[in-house]
């Protein structure tokens, strides 16, 4: 591919290809709960135009995830606001999965996501509750 350069990774980062290590990346609470999946990412440090090849690399400001699954049924796109934010100051962990060092009661979930959970899911047998 044409246009892609490695960069150095920035004084106390790390440098990560997007596309392979974060976006559709599963991401798990402190204690392993399942919270979503990161579908878009907010940067920072981005002048607008083109971007100079001598630039640093971007740093992450916030993992983005909300119900894109409906988005790649039917097509379009929502607003950036849809989207739940989560900050990058909370991510605890990169590996196959991305681990918040937060519990997921502080994580932001989206009404579509608590109105299935409260009222489809809770009515399924078992829906309520983890098997022990």
């Amino acid at each position: 591919m044409t246009g892609l350069r490695a960069a150095a990774a920035p004084a106390g980062g790390r440098l990560l290809d997007a596309r392979l290590s974060l976006l559709d990346r599963q991401v798990l609470d402190v204690d392993g709960v399942p919270v979503g999946v990161v579908d878009d990412l907010e940067l920072d440090d981005i002048p607008p135009g083109v971007i100079d090849q001598a630039q640093p690399a971007p740093s992450v400001r916030a993992m983005l995830h909300g119900g894109v699954v409906l988005e790649r049924l039917f097509g379009g796109r929502r607003p950036r606001a849809h989207f739940e934010r989560i900050d990058w100051d909370t991510v605890g962990e990169i590996g196959p999965a991305i681990r918040l060092a937060a519990p997921a009661s502080l994580v932001p979930t989206s009404w579509l996501e608590d109105w299935l959970r409260d009222n489809l899911i809770a009515r399924i047998p078992g829906g309520r509750h983890v098997p022990g």
